[in-house]
């Protein structure tokens, strides 16, 4: 009796894997996560307002990677935390960046580029976020409360039309 599985998986079956920028940026911000002294990517003042206003968990924003078939370059800015030796988180990035992206992809890591834009304490980058994001909720809270008030005003002045036009305008 032949066994016919044996010779399909003989055949060399062609085609190409390649992976989208946002996949290794993906990989890239997710592996940065646990980094001692490192604060935040920063994609730049409007993404870091973008972020905080919507409160997204985008890993990518401030991340530039450019993939090839074989290798990846990247260049990314960063916010470290004050007191921190920067040389040592730089090292950090560049071995945590290198080992995540090849396992996961197997594409060699040729080029990492750090811009370190600013230096901050632990406090007052968490007081910046909180700042930030109080602001856009009590905005969001004011706005929902006016809104509300305005959808009543409405609301009851459309009840009374649609009751003084049911009524029978003649007995």
């Amino acid at each position: 009796m032949e066994n016919k599985s044996n010779t399909s998986v003989n055949k060399e079956i062609s085609g190409e894997l390649s992976f989208a920028d946002k996949v290794i940026q993906k990989i890239i911000g997710f592996a940065l996560a646990d980094i001692d002294g490192l604060l935040t990517i920063d994609g730049g003042f409007f993404s870091n307002i973008a972020e905080k206003l919507v409160n997204t968990n985008d890993v990518t924003t401030g991340i530039h990677t450019e993939v090839g078939k074989k290798q990846v370059a990247v260049d990314m800015d960063i916010v470290v935390e004050f007191g921190k030796d920067v040389k040592n988180i730089y090292d950090e990035v560049k071995e945590v960046i290198s080992k995540e992206v090849n396992q996961m992809t197997h594409l060699d890591v040729v080029e990492i580029n750090v811009n370190v834009v600013d230096i901050k304490s632990q406090e007052q980058y968490q007081e910046e976020s909180e700042t930030v994001q109080d602001k856009v909720s009590g905005a969001a809270s004011s706005t929902g409360q006016y809104i509300s008030k305005k959808t009543d005003k409405a609301t009851k002045k459309a009840k009374n039309e649609v009751q003084e036009r049911t009524e029978p305008r003649v007995e």
